[in-house]
């Protein structure tokens, strides 16, 4: 019997989080994962493989990747070039594909967790395109006239970024869940398994500007959990006393070092603007 997903001792998992995993586990569907940037939906994949002791196959999609990529691609130029000098192994055609990420998850020794990352990064069609081998686990090559099985039903991950629509056929053989930005009791569990043992003070002076910072009206990227946690990391580097952190930069009213926390001179240039208008009002 499979070990349900609890999250990891690196790996602060909601009560929610946990239940969608488990499910999709138990229906065989795969789990599709949205949220915005920074809330940990690509290292799911790696934390669920680990917790369940599982391997981890990951493809990571990019604008111009095929569908077909993931299920094996025929080097034709490859054999070609062997042709032309005279090597043996051009009269075996099977010596030209060349295997992608499906392929690799359907023929793992163990159930493996598959990851597709940024599903949304590629095509519009995709998705659709991977109905098929995802609903019946296997597929055909038409070179070598051999379908593959898979051996195993891998658990796949699928995360996206909301840059496109998914198609509603995809979907619907789906399980999906929505990360929603940590709170800020979960942030505190997560800080501390990163930096156990860290001064109260200052976790609680971190996460007050952190979140401040988030509430800013206009703000183009509100900054996320792993740059909250390099914030923390340079103020512990820095030995910043908690009672520093609120200091700020009178022309911007930003807290210090805050190049980890604000990653665009737009958003930069919005603080500036504030902090004008507090000083012009008598701030």
């Amino acid at each position: 019997m499979t070990r349900r997903f609890e999250g990891t001792d690196t790996y602060v998992a909601t009560e929610d989080l946990m239940v969608a995993v488990n499910a999709a586990v138990a229906l065989e569907r795969p789990l599709l994962i949205k949220g915005e940037p920074g809330t940990g939906k690509t290292i799911l994949a790696e934390e669920i493989a680990k917790a369940l002791g599982l391997p981890l196959i990951q493809w990571y999609i990019k604008s111009t990747t095929k569908a077909q990529q993931g299920l094996y691609e025929y080097d034709a130029v490859a054999r070609l070039r062997d042709s032309q000098l005279g090597d043996e192994r051009v009269h075996e055609i099977a010596n030209y594909i060349v295997r992608g990420r499906l392929w690799e998850a359907f023929t793992a020794p163990e159930r493996p967790v598959l990851l597709i990352d940024e599903i949304d990064k590629a095509d519009i069609e995709f998705p659709n395109d991977l109905l098929l081998e995802l609903d019946r686990m296997e597929f055909h090559v038409y070179e070598t006239r051999e379908t593959v099985h898979a051996r195993h039903r891998p658990i796949v991950v699928i995360t996206s970024n909301n840059e496109k629509e998914l198609p509603d056929a995809f979907l619907r053989r789906c399980f999906f869940h929505y990360i929603r930005f940590p709170d800020r009791e979960t942030m505190e569990d997560i800080v501390e398994v990163h930096y156990p043992g860290l001064h109260k003070r200052l976790v609680r002076e971190a996460l007050n500007v952190f979140y401040e910072i988030r509430e800013v009206p206009g703000l183009r990227k509100k900054p996320s959990t792993s740059e909250l946690l390099d914030w923390i990391k340079l103020l512990m580097v820095e030995d910043m006393a908690p009672e520093t952190i609120r200091d700020k930069d009178a022309k911007t009213l930003i807290p210090k070092l805050h190049g980890a926390l604000l990653k665009n001179e737009q958003d930069v240039q919005l603080f500036e603007r504030l902090a004008f208008l507090h000083r012009r009002d008598g701030g």
